[in-house]
């Protein structure tokens, strides 16, 4: 089965450069129109460009394609509305959103300064979200949608000297949870991809020898299956060394315990038998935590 998006419009954040280059020039190869959004500011985002963004352009009309190029800063929700309507008068429409604009201010938690902490929250979790509230209403009304948040194996599983970073990649895969409930009945899909590629940003993350196996475009796949419109929903795809793995956010089975005055000793005591993974789940939404928690007590009640 070929994936293709002849007629689609596409979206993609932080696109002059790495990883968002390269999904905006797989997007554009394989039949979108693309909005080549970057700021063209450095790493640590200070500064700004708009060259980047206009040379992906140029490749892009350079191998047949049709493109146009973006300035905005996701952190300006003005500025993105703006960026948005730029596609639809463009071409009419917008298909398909990848969130993945993004800077880094590492250093320990202890070193970090709370405006480092912020910025970074600033671009990646609200800029995120002022995209995805700037496209909403124009995907629920063509009822049509697909939407990538960019998180990370930092904001899934940690990384020294990275917390502002992984806070704010793990709540892209929280918006995602909800975003994708709340779209299903409109046809948006909404899924997250965490990759490991060789960009100006994972340079100095990786040794030389493994940065070589991390080209970015082989995260490329990823984005085009979780964008496409065969997409799942609600999905976390990871992505590196043409590698791919899912990621899931589980419930165990839990143990009744109850509620009395040494409830809290008989969970140490039982936290073992609470954590085990045996038999986890991945509820349907937040109300499936509550359902089991009732059930399970109901159960150890006797109904």
């Amino acid at each position: 089965m070929s994936i293709d998006f002849k007629g689609r419009v596409a979206i993609v954040t932080g696109a002059g450069g790495g990883l968002g280059r390269q999904h905006a020039l797989a997007l554009a190869k394989r039949g979108a129109k693309v909005l080549v959004n970057d700021l063209g500011g450095t790493v640590a985002g200070t500064g700004g460009s708009p060259v980047a963004a206009q040379a992906v352009v140029d490749e892009i009309k350079a191998a047949g394609g049709e493109a146009i190029a973006n300035g905005a800063s996701v952190t300006d929700y003005a500025a993105v509305q703006a960026m948005v309507q730029q596609a639809v008068d463009a071409w009419g429409r917008v298909d398909i959103l990848v969130n993945n604009a993004g800077i880094l201010r590492d250093k320990s938690f202890s070193k970090m300064e709370m405006d480092d902490f912020r910025q970074v929250v600033d671009v990646h979790l609200m800029g995120a979200a002022h995209c995805c509230k700037a496209v909403w209403p124009i995907m629920n009304a063509q009822k049509y949608g697909r939407i990538l948040m960019t998180t990370s194996s930092t904001g899934l599983y940690g990384n020294f000297g990275q917390a502002n970073y992984g806070a704010a990649k793990l709540a892209q895969a929280g918006m995602m949870q909800t975003l994708s409930i709340e779209g299903a009945k409109n046809n948006i899909h909404v899924n997250s991809l965490a990759p490991t590629a060789a960009t100006r940003m994972t340079e100095d993350l990786f040794p030389p020898d493994m940065l070589k196996e991390f080209d970015a475009a082989s995260v490329v796949p990823a984005m085009l299956v979780l964008v496409s419109e065969g997409a799942p929903t609600r999905t976390i795809l990871c992505a590196g060394a043409g590698t791919f793995e899912a990621a899931h956010i589980t419930l165990t089975q839990g143990t009744y315990i109850g509620t009395g005055p040494d409830a809290a000793e008989r969970l140490a005591e039982q936290l073992a038998q609470v954590c085990d993974r045996t038999d986890e789940m991945v509820p349907q939404s937040g109300s499936g935590q509550g359902a089991n928690e009732v059930a399970k007590a109901r159960a150890a009640r006797g109904g």
